[in-house]
């Protein structure tokens, strides 16, 4: 994956867990992508004071989902329901009652809108 949509990912995650101006400065680099000089300026500071925060609040990202692997547990669980749902339809070719087709097809339209 690539490492600035990666990044973007893990602020979704975990960007509550940053301070303030952390996850600004973040967003407005990885999500708007603004420049560092950009970011500087409205932030009334130094191209470098831009890059240290945004390496620091990276590096803050990688360590929570190293621990928490929120990020990775979300992939899994897309793939699980994806299964699932094959699964079904699987099913869905064999069942000859109506109600237990239509149950099958609520709980497939379920899982589909929570992917």
């Amino acid at each position: 994956m690539e490492k600035r949509f990666e990044i973007s990912l893990l602020l979704d995650f975990y960007g509550v867990l940053l301070t303030e101006k952390q996850r600004v400065i973040m967003d407005l680099y990885f999500n708007n992508d603004l420049s560092l000089s950009e970011i500087a300026e409205l932030n009334n500071t130094s191209r470098q004071a831009i890059h240290d925060t945004i390496k620091r609040s990276d590096n803050l990202l990688l360590v929570y989902e190293e621990k928490l692997k929120l990020l990775n547990k979300g992939y899994k669980l897309k793939e699980t329901l994806k299964n699932i749902i094959s699964q079904l339809d699987n099913l869905q070719l064999n069942i000859k009652d109506e109600k237990i087709d239509q149950l099958i097809c609520d709980i497939k339209t379920q899982i589909s809108e929570n992917i």
